[in-house]
């Protein structure tokens, strides 16, 4: 009993959180009273058993993925960083291994290669971009690829990274930049030449070039995943890309990166909360469904709550605590946004978001662009401040980036909407639900929506007929300039909005609510400006207006060209 309560104090000496010192460390008689499934589950890999050094100056990756491979050969267990700082190029998980990351600890991206060079830090290099033909044009650079990643794992089960600790990607691209790798054929005539370049204190490493990693935590067709309250700073190209990753639960993390925060791709079962991201240049939390995995494979059975996402934070401010915004005269793409989208060949089902923050980023972004079926999706208490373009934006697109013989337009259909506030977005793009000729998004409703925006002199926008514009990048800006204040509709059917308000803070000349081609719509309750008049009307029909401040009660079979 003596030797059980000593083993119990060093568990506790972790903070409860399931560790527990190695086998070999353990009281004799306490481990030998046990049997070998009881010590497997307990055993501690401390990564400085197995030479690591944690000065942040001696390359400590070797003895990282031999405490991984330990921990594996065992029959699974934790491999523990204490603080310190721990300069690496790519670790490879085992299954039924974990990684702790302690208070203190700083697991940090080694320099990849600059270009041109062939070795990074200390001649290093990160693993190689693995080959995945013949599917690699069916969507960027970063999506083809697991191996060169700071941490990766392909085909694994019982997995998970956890700790109060912090990942730095210092050493990670964030993109790959216009130049080629080497050996690539020729640039087009005219294209500009590879310079590089920094943002801010970082490096331009080029993501092409081999030996560079460009993704902090790289995931493939693994199961059984738990990802919790560890941070990221300067994540790569992605903080986290996870491609046909079931049942895995993303907790409490804290991201500050200069690209994608998360990628949730063709993964089943996903649990998201209690997560902030700060991600300027790029989307924040974004669920998507590529052809990466070779076939068409749906995003489903996804809830994200509790989440704040921003990009208006300059980088590493919102994890230092100081959150220091950018000077209005630095540009910043701003974007920071929960996205269903774009590489969307699978489709997303059965989605709920909840409980979520938007703040100084792009609004939320549902899109259908490559056959994706996008359905049973619910969207509850979002408050959204200061958002650049279009509070809510679905898309239901023709990009079609996908096999030719099997790639077709997708659907959009079944959401509801509930709760929804944005104060202060700017005014020039506004709520934009828009899908093609031929091809309707369906059955959405909305309701108890308040939207506030900036207003402003927009008379020369009244009346605008945005392009179609079927198979272009889908975000918000690609219709240019829009001819509502509040809500752009086109090719939608069964459409219910109720107690929604649009209220400009200053005047603005548009109209709240346009619609183009829109089959059955509900407005109930509605509350919007009447001057000069709420509602712009072109070739819609079966139209009800009912006990609404907006527009008086109105029941029309057909209307075109008309305002109310």
């Amino acid at each position: 009993m003596d030797a059980f309560n000593s083993a119990r104090r060093e568990l506790l000496k972790f903070g409860g959180m399931g560790l527990a010192v190695a086998a070999t460390s353990m009281p004799s008689a306490y481990a030998s009273t046990k049997s070998s499934a009881r010590s497997s589950a307990l055993q501690l890999f401390d990564v400085r058993t197995y030479g690591a050094v944690g000065d942040g100056k001696a390359v400590d990756s070797p003895a990282i993925n031999k405490a991984i491979e330990a921990a594996a050969a065992a029959g699974g267990g934790t491999v523990f960083f204490p603080a310190g700082t721990w300069l690496s190029f790519s670790i490879r998980l085992k299954s039924n291994v974990d990684l702790y990351l302690s208070q203190g600890a700083v697991l940090l991206a080694a320099d990849s290669p600059l270009p041109g060079q062939t070795t990074g830090y200390n001649g290093g290099t990160y693993d190689a971009a693995e080959s995945n033909a013949p599917w690699e044009d069916y969507q960027d650079y970063g999506h083809n690829h697991w191996h060169n990643s700071l941490i990766w794992g392909e085909n694994l089960h019982d997995i998970g990274i956890s700790g109060p600790g912090l990942i730095y990607g210092k050493g990670l691209s964030f993109g790959a930049g216009p130049g080629r790798p080497p050996g690539a054929p020729p640039r087009p005539a005219g294209a500009r030449p590879y310079v590089p370049h920094k943002r801010g204190d970082y490096v331009m490493f080029q993501a092409e070039q081999a030996g560079v990693g460009n993704k902090s935590i790289a995931l493939k067709n693994c199961r059984n995943v738990i990802l919790r309250d560890f941070s990221i700073l300067k994540g790569g190209h992605f903080g986290l890309l996870l491609t046909g990753v079931d049942n895995m639960t993303i907790d409490n993390l804290k991201i500050d990166t200069d690209r994608d925060g998360m990628d949730i791709d063709c993964c089943k079962n996903v649990r998201v909360s209690n997560c902030m991201v700060n991600s300027p240049w790029d989307d924040g939390i974004c669920p998507k469904s590529s052809y990466a995995l070779g076939y068409a494979r749906a995003t489903e059975n996804v809830t994200i709550t509790n989440c704040y996402v921003t990009g208006t934070y300059e980088l590493g401010t919102v994890l230092d605590g100081t959150w220091k915004k950018f000077p209005p005269d630095v540009h910043s793409g701003y974007t920071g946004r929960i996205k269903c989208g774009t590489e969307s060949n699978g489709g997303f089902k059965n989605i709920t978001i909840s409980n979520c923050v938007f703040d100084g980023c792009h609004g939320l972004a549902l899109e259908s662009e490559d056959g994706a079926l996008c359905e049973d999706i619910a969207i509850t208490n979002i408050t959204q401040r200061d958002v650049h373009e279009s509070p809510i934006f679905f898309r239901l697109g023709a990009r079609l980036r996908g096999p030719k013989d099997t790639t077709k337009v997708g659907t959009l259909q079944r959401i509801v909407v509930d709760n929804f506030v944005s104060y202060n977005n700017e005014s020039r793009v506004c709520s934009i639900l828009s899908g093609i000729p031929g091809y309707e998004i369906k059955d959405i409703k909305m309701s108890n929506i308040y939207i506030q925006h900036q207003g402003g002199d927009y008379a020369s926008q009244v009346g605008i007929v945005p392009p179609e514009n079927v198979d272009k990048y889908p975000d918000p800006g690609m219709f240019g300039p829009m001819p509502a204040q509040g809500f752009f509709f086109r090719h939608v059917r069964n459409l219910e909005m109720s107690h929604v308000e649009v209220a400009p803070m200053n005047p603005d000349p548009r109209p709240a609510f346009a619609l183009q081609d829109v089959n059955r719509a509900d407005f109930i309750a509605v509350t919007a400006p009447t001057n000069p008049a709420a509602f712009s009307l072109n070739k819609v029909t079966d139209l009800r207006v009912l006990l609404s401040r907006a527009a008086k009660d109105t029941v029309l079979e057909s209307a075109d060209g008309k305002t109310i």
